[in-house]
């Protein structure tokens, strides 16, 4: 008889199979302390809903709250009523998936049985897919038994649940694409990477500390409840560790000029001599402008300093019901116009090159085409990073974007005069939910750990919320109606068109980007009626764009101008190593390379609101 290991036999000098003595890592050994610590940790978890119901109880919720569950229900019952509508077509499914199940517990039980060499056995080793997901690398989803299957069963089940979206009849395109994206939410809460007791990682952990893991995890859980007053405002990393002003957006510089809706921000400069055009950089107002500034070394802004530009920065307020009135062209008039005015002022230039990013680049754009119509000149140069201006291929966000929603959105927004920055965070890390919130809850609220602080997640944290009037006009007029793209957008009693924009234009898309897709911003960049220089820059929507040249980490294309099919141009595009920031600072120079003396902030007698990085920022 062959020698015996853990109980299962060896073939051939090889232990097939699953060792029993691994088992004991999830045995309980001290229940009485396991079953107080579960007890403990229920009663955070109370805390926890309290601090959900609380604000809802005191209506500073209201009612109307905008809720993306409702659309999931209903996108996913329209799937449902094709297969149940016909019982021959139901059971076949149904059929299908149990016959893939049994199939699957075939290859399991060959896979673990004393016969590893069996043809069975071998087909059954090859792992899914998911496999390769970092959040399934534990040794333990292969190796053990019962991981192993319940990974399989899991993966089995999900390409039967994206079997029944793409095979079902009836469905236009935009409910199609809703469902896919609804089911893949689902089907990616449901993984059991997500559960105590089917995730052998958190299992171990939690026998291993007697369930000390969920008492923190569940403290863990209330804390950020609190912090998101009524809405789970999920920790992607310490915030401990980071002061705006402190140790993040510490650029140099002074705060100038304030209006309602933004302060202007002149930076100090770092060279004798700087470009004659002073440069004003426009950022999303959905989010924080330092995600240009987070650091000395990953500073956009200090990189154009140093290159010779006199840089102005947009910082806009995050506004609350008081400004639910201000709408796109308050945006235009009150934000970019006003930027203008103050550097034209301060600097004595009329001319200036113009920066936008993500949503500040499409309202940018809208500004530029507004002044084509009005005579105003003084933007010589317009450059798009991640922006959108044609949004027929805007992706995973259209998904939110119809007319059911929009109302129910608009509802909320005139009930409390803005949308709050938790809603459109948990919108934004919905399109990556496998990377930006369920590792999160499983290391945060499940195995207790804290995040390590990482810069660019502290400001991806520091959600802003958004006006009413403005949020409502660009959902509809970009992403419901795609206004911008077809000339009929107005703005100030103007339709506006983007082929009045003559001017030359410097267009960044990122190629992993899931909020402005690469090919929706290669289609928009031909509606321009001038120049345009197109770049596709590696990596996506942040990491794409913040990419200095000192590591060399990404690289970046460039090819004609844009226009036929992205796939043609990214196929016969030519590849750069390095960052696209020194290219951008080529093309500048190539329009106008003239320099005068460093103009400093506050220079003469004209007035100084504080210090960089203003007040706005902090609210």
């Amino acid at each position: 008889m062959a020698g015996v290991d853990g109980g299962l036999k060896k073939k051939g000098g090889k232990t097939p199979g699953f060792d029993a003595k691994a088992a004991e890592a999830y045995l309980i050994r001290d229940p009485e302390t396991f079953a107080v610590n579960i007890a403990r940790a229920l009663e955070n978890l109370g805390k926890a809903a309290s601090e959900w119901l609380a604000p809802r109880e005191r209506g500073e919720i209201p009612q109307a709250s905008a809720d993306p569950v409702t659309d999931l229900v209903k996108t996913l019952s329209d799937v449902a009523e094709y297969w149940m509508a016909e019982p021959k077509r139901s059971i076949e499914a149904q059929t299908h998936l149990l016959s893939s199940y049994y199939d699957l517990w075939a290859k399991s039980v060959a896979q673990f049985s004393e016969d590893a060499d069996s043809p069975s056995a071998k087909a059954a080793e090859t792992g899914p897919a998911e496999r390769k997901n970092r959040r399934f690398a534990d040794a333990d989803w292969q190796e053990n038994p019962f991981f192993d299957f319940l990974l399989k069963a899991y993966q089995t089940t999900v390409g039967f649940a994206d079997r029944m979206v793409t095979e079902a009849e009836g469905l236009d395109e935009h409910t199609r694409t809703k469902a896919l994206f609804y089911m893949r939410q689902v089907t990616e809460a449901l993984s059991p990477a997500n559960f105590v007791f089917t995730n052998p990682q958190v299992f171990r952990e939690t026998v291993a500390s007697s369930g000390a893991n969920l008492v923190k995890g569940m403290a863990q859980l209330a804390e950020d409840v609190a912090a998101g007053h009524g809405h789970l405002k999920l920790r992607q990393t310490d915030y401990s560790k980071f002061v705006i002003g402190q140790n993040i957006a510490i650029t140099s510089g002074k705060v100038v000029a304030r209006s309602p809706l933004c302060e202007i921000i002149h930076y100090v400069p770092t060279t004798k001599k700087v470009f004659k055009r002073p440069l004003l950089i426009v950022p999303p107002w959905i989010n924080k402008f330092y995600i240009l500034d987070l650091n000395p070394q990953k500073s956009f802004v200090k990189w154009c300093l140093d290159q010779g530009h006199s840089v102005f920065m947009v910082s806009w307020i995050n506004p609350d019901a008081r400004l639910a009135d201000k709408g796109w062209e308050d945006y235009i008039r009150e934000g970019i116009d006003f930027a203008l005015d103050t550097i034209e002022e301060r600097t004595g230039e009329k001319e200036i090159n113009a920066i936008g990013y993500c949503v500040g680049g499409t309202l940018l754009s809208a500004a530029l085409a507004l002044h084509a119509q009005e005579g105003n000149e003084r933007i010589r140069s317009a450059t798009l990073l991640a922006a959108q201006t044609d949004f027929v291929h805007a992706g995973d966000l259209k998904v939110f974007i119809d007319e059911g929603q929009l109302a129910a959105l608009d509802r909320h927004m005139k009930a409390v005069g803005y949308l709050d920055g938790s809603i459109m965070a948990t919108v934004f890390n919905m399109l990556r939910a496998s990377d930006l919130i369920w590792p999160y809850v499983v290391d945060n609220y499940l195995r207790g750990t804290e995040p390590l602080p990482f810069d660019l997640l502290y400001w991806n944290s520091d959600s802003t919320r958004v006006t009413a009037a403005c949020h409502s006009f660009y959902l509809r007029n970009c992403y419901l109606e795609n206004n911008l793209a077809r000339g009929l957008m107005r703005v100030a009693e103007k339709r506006i068109n983007l082929g009045d924009i003559t001017i030359p234009v410097y267009d960044l898309a990122t190629r992993d980007d899931h909020i402005a897709p690469a090919k929706s911003v290669f289609t928009g960049a031909a509606l321009f009626g001038g120049p345009v220089e197109f770049v596709l820059g590696a990596s996506g929507h942040i990491a794409g764009v913040v990419n200095p040249p000192e590591p060399e980490k990404y690289q970046y294309w460039t090819g004609a101008s844009p226009s036929g099919d992205f796939d043609a141009w990214q196929a016969s595009a030519t590849a750069h190593k390095g960052s696209w920031w020194v290219h951008w600072q080529n093309w500048i120079e190539a329009k106008d390379d003239e320099k005068v003396k460093a103009r400093a902030p506050g220079s003469g007698k004209r007035a100084i609101l504080g210090d960089a990085p203003g007040t706005y920022v902090l609210s």
